[in-house]
């Protein structure tokens, strides 16, 4: 069996977290200094993670302020 990338495994972690409603929409992602401690690696598996995650529009980054759960856009 492969083994899945810690950036795999922490995008997943996050997406199961915002699915569960543990994350909400507009809500503050932890800072990349607590996701590195709670997953205790680098940061570059860390900022890999978020960049998945807005590439597929599950988060935003706002520079200097953080990362946020985008908003649910309602389905037509």
């Amino acid at each position: 069996m492969p083994r899945v990338s810690d950036r795999q495994r922490i995008a997943q972690d996050i997406r199961d977290k915002i699915a569960s409603g543990e994350y909400s929409p507009g809500d503050k992602l932890p800072s990349l200094r607590e996701l590195i401690a709670h997953y205790e690696v680098s940061a570059e598996p860390v900022r890999s993670a978020l960049l998945i995650l807005q590439a597929e529009g599950l988060v935003e980054g706002h520079q200097g302020k953080g990362t946020y759960v985008t908003p649910r856009r309602a389905s037509p």
